[in-house]
């Protein structure tokens, strides 16, 4: 069954942005991952306005794809970068 990941951040170094942009989304396309968005046009319709940055929306095949694309080696420096330069919230 398809899941949606939903990346909700905000920036606080933007050093790590470009590399993330460039790389994770092949790592996120071994995973079955599709991106349906990701954008940092963030406008609030309704309720409080949250400090985010960016939002990305990507379907995957599963929530164990999720997983193993958060616990992939080659995502670990990208996640370890975005840890550092950002408060992410991230849900499935």
């Amino acid at each position: 069954m398809t899941v949606y990941f939903i990346a909700d951040i905000e920036v606080t170094d933007d050093r790590w942005v470009p590399s993330y942009a460039a790389e994770v989304h092949k790592i996120v396309e071994s995973h079955g991952g599709r991106y349906l968005s990701r954008s940092g046009r963030i406008e609030v319709l309704e309720g409080e306005a949250k400090h985010g940055t960016l939002i990305a929306i990507i379907a995957f095949p599963s929530a164990d794809a999720v997983r193993a694309f958060l616990d992939d080696p080659a995502y670990r420096p990208h996640l370890e970068a975005r840890k550092a330069g950002s408060v992410s919230r991230l849900q499935l």
